[in-house]
């Protein structure tokens, strides 16, 4: 077998770090903190999938227990010459829309597949996010009409369970500080069992907050904007990089997860940042992520290393994965470059991380798929 292609770990952006080689890879090193992980591409996963099934875009990943990689992707988004297999009468042998959620075993093999429309419940018209809490619960969220979303609650085998966000009333626009209607898009999801809290990032198109609800009832608890204060009014403001930060959110508050000291990390997109909290909404601290970046911004998504001395931050705009030391957020390191081979990226979305620092990455947009990087072996 050819050896697969190793996505170059490169100089890391802060001036502390230096670079030197090790073997096939590269490794950054930051100062006082040893080296930072290595990874290469396995081109090998996941496996074909079965049943001719094919995938959309991989809006959301999430790890179950047992190192079980769910994702979520959308079958709407599927092309009609890659779904000939599901016509009537079926145009070709291949393909069929996969399932929107799908879950792997550390193989790659298939476990199960389920969700789309049924009864009781509004399944998203455009997929989003997806978290697997402590219990083995399965949360998703997207676009349930033109200006608001949903966040629906399954057991690990699709049961139905639990819908958060109502409609928004006919002619009224949506306010950043309604308690019950949810932004066009809630992107991510995290789940405190302890205090039965879920908390959102509501942000991904018509708002910029975070929100919080009971996770056993979906009542309302409260929520917050930037820096822990209100959420701004709408619509949120541009980036502006040789301004000061922003007080208040961009139109993309992206992601919502916690580290083992018990803060929020909050992904605010298209604000090229990342806003740590405490649980009850007070400000801690804030990175600015390379803010000469525009469009729709730098940070997508997070996740850390199992030691949790390092966070990944998926950036999606130069299509890369930043690696960050966690308690001071400096940029050590990166890996992946644009393009459609392995282990470059197409359009890079949310990331996930097993207890053996796999890392995986998925991809919307053009990429549909996701790709797993493994640890390179010292």
């Amino acid at each position: 077998m050819k050896q697969s292609r190793i996505p170059r770990i490169h100089r890391a952006l802060s001036a502390f770090c230096v670079v030197v080689g090790l073997g096939a890879g590269l490794v950054a090193h930051a100062a006082g903190a040893g080296p930072v992980p290595a990874l290469q591409v396995d081109p090998s996963w996941p496996p074909q999938l079965p049943n001719k099934w094919t995938i959309g875009q991989v809006s959301g990943l999430a790890m179950g227990a047992q190192d079980h990689i769910l994702l979520i992707h959308r079958p709407g988004s599927v092309a009609a010459d890659q779904k000939l297999a599901a016509a009537t009468p079926p145009g070709a042998e291949c393909c069929i829309p996969a399932p929107p959620v799908i879950e792997f075993d550390r193989s790659g093999k298939v476990v199960r597949a389920w969700g789309g429309p049924g009864a009781g419940y509004d399944w998203p018209v455009t997929e989003h996010g997806i978290h697997v809490d402590g219990k083995g619960n399965v949360w998703v969220s997207g676009v349930a009409g033109k200006d608001f979303g949903r966040i629906l609650k399954f057991t690990s085998e699709g049961k139905f369970l639990l819908q958060i966000g109502a409609n928004l009333p006919v002619g009224q626009p949506f306010s950043n500080s309604s308690p019950d209607v949810l932004g066009r898009q809630p992107a991510d999801m995290f789940v405190d069992l302890k205090a039965n809290e879920l908390f959102v990032a509501d942000g991904d198109g018509g708002a910029s907050r975070v929100i919080v609800f009971d996770s056993e009832t979906g009542k309302f608890k409260r929520l917050w904007g930037a820096y822990g204060e209100k959420p701004g009014e709408l619509p949120a403001p541009r980036h502006d990089p040789d301004g000061p930060p922003s007080k208040v959110f961009s139109a993309a508050v992206h992601c919502v997860v916690e580290g083992n000291d018990g803060l929020l990390y909050i992904c605010d997109r298209n604000g090229d940042r990342v806003q740590v909290f405490k649980k009850d909404g007070t400000f801690v601290k804030e990175k600015i992520v390379l803010p000469k970046t525009m469009g729709i911004g730098t940070a997508f998504d997070a996740d850390f290393t199992p030691d949790q001395k390092y966070m990944y931050l998926v950036d999606g705009t130069n299509q890369q994965i930043l690696l960050l030391q966690r308690d001071s957020l400096e940029i050590v390191g990166s890996f992946g470059h644009p393009g459609q081979g392995a282990g470059q990226f197409r359009n890079a979305h949310s990331i996930a991380v097993d207890s053996k620092n796999n890392v995986y990455v998925s991809e919307t947009g053009e990429g549909k798929r996701i790709q797993k990087f493994v640890p390179v072996r010292k």
